[in-house]
């Protein structure tokens, strides 16, 4: 028997429903009528007028008590859209209103004067401005990204500010830095070409890093540096015709920053010494004669100012990278022995000095306590560079009794002490021949 079909039809009111049982039901639909769009799924126009009028406002109000405007902007967070405008808030609170690209005040900006470049000019106002930035900050911590983009796109902006704004911004800019609010990296944006030619960027250099040393000694300083790559670039404030390390040096030490003039000198040392020893790996590997590389390195010593004993690190460094080493502890010795058999006459052309062979004796202890592979190798290592006039007694003598450091000393101490007593002998017996003559 046929299984009756039941239909259900409203007309009156715009809602229809059919279910038929050998069909799949299907869901009541509606027509007719309109749906308004929840409010959380409209997408806002951007409006800053009505955030930066509130901005405003509450800054006229606490007028130049920095501790009223930290208490306004951390209680403002609650009610306002700091994530949406961050980059407003932070136009205001530095230059007092809306900036336009090249850093001139929007035309229709509501402004106020309580801002960093209408406040005092000295360090201790500065100081007082990093701290309203600190609190915000700490308060709401989405707003660090923004800030470190504000600082960028400000810096970009020095040409169109006037020298007293440059300088507040600068000495803010220099204690953030120090107190960790910032990172070294908002830098790059001195190295704007139009900021460089105009000398600008190296200016606004100075003020920013006498603030930034007042607070932070040169080794903090160039930690920060270091940590971002803006150590080596420093020399980029400066146009391409000026970018030596002399300039650097002077125009720094005239502006009383020879710190930083000390650092940029040791920074192209550095620089000046890896590209050194990259070229003598290059020149062991070609299999360049000893002669050729001994004359290379004495060239170099006196072009760059290098001492004998930075030298011979670097040739001690240069050899032991210049093959593939053996993974078998067995076979490493051997292979050691014959490569610096290869290059002792390289290694006792920069050994003259004393203080020069410790140097060496102290990289040797380093490399085979650092390469776990080596650590039975020191003694024969050692003893060969004695038989090849490397090393002295004498030099081998005050390692072992004074100078020798913590890496391995005692495994290294045990490794020697057969051969040390061999030496103390020899030069016993030497000084008995000598009194014995006289």
């Amino acid at each position: 028997m046929a299984r009756k079909r039941t239909h259900y039809s409203f007309f009156g009111g715009g809602f229809r429903v059919s279910f038929m049982s050998n069909q799949r039901q299907q869901k009541p639909t509606l027509t007719g009528q309109r749906f308004k769009t929840r409010k959380r799924d409209e997408k806002e126009r951007f409006d800053p007028s009505q955030f930066q009028e509130s901005i405003v406002q509450g800054l006229n109000q606490s007028g130049t008590d920095l501790e009223a405007v930290a208490k306004f902007l951390d209680a403002s967070g609650a009610k306002l859209d700091y994530r949406r405008y961050a980059e407003v808030l932070f136009d205001i609170l530095v230059a007092g209103g809306m900036l336009e690209p090249g850093g001139t005040m929007s035309g229709d900006a509501i402004c106020t004067e309580f801002c960093l470049f209408k406040a005092q000019e000295d360090i201790e106002t500065m100081k007082a401005y990093a701290q309203v930035f600190n609190k915000l900050i700490r308060r709401y911590k989405y707003l660090e990204k923004g800030f470190e983009e504000e600082i960028k796109k400000l810096l970009l902006f020095l040409k169109g500010f006037t020298e007293s704004e440059r300088n507040k911004l600068a000495m803010l800019t220099g204690i953030l830095l120090a107190n960790g609010n910032l990172s070294a990296a908002i830098l790059s944006s001195l190295f704007n070409e139009n900021l460089v030619k105009e000398g600008v960027s190296a200016s606004f250099a100075v003020k920013l890093f006498k603030s930034w040393l007042s607070e932070k000694d040169i080794s903090s300083v160039s930690a920060s540096l270091r940590k971002v790559g803006m150590d080596s670039r420093l020399m980029e404030l400066f146009p391409a015709n000026k970018r030596s390390c002399e300039h650097f040096s002077k125009y720094f030490s005239d502006a009383g920053l020879k710190e930083l003039s000390d650092f940029a000198r040791n920074q192209q040392s550095i620089g000046a010494r890896k590209e050194l020893q990259k070229e003598l790996e290059e020149q062991m590997s070609r299999g360049d004669p000893l002669k050729d590389i001994i004359a290379y390195v004495g060239e170099e010593i006196k072009k760059n100012n290098i001492s004998e004993q930075t030298m011979i690190a670097l040739i001690w460094a240069s050899v032991m990278s210049s093959v593939e080493w053996n993974k078998k502890e067995e076979l490493v010795t051997e292979q050691a022995i014959k490569l610096l058999k290869q290059y002792s006459p390289l290694l006792k052309a920069f050994t003259t000095q004393g203080l020069s062979e410790l140097t060496l004796l102290l990289r040797i202890q380093e490399y085979c306590y650092d390469n776990i592979h080596f650590m039975k190798a020191f003694q024969k290592i050692v003893v060969l560079l004695y038989k090849a006039n490397v090393l002295s007694e004498e030099a081998i003598l005050k390692w072992y009794n004074e100078t020798h450091v913590a890496k391995g000393k005692s495994v290294f101490l045990e490794q020697m002490k057969k051969f040390v007593e061999w030496l103390k002998n020899a030069e016993e017996e030497s000084e008995s021949e000598e009194e014995e003559a006289d």
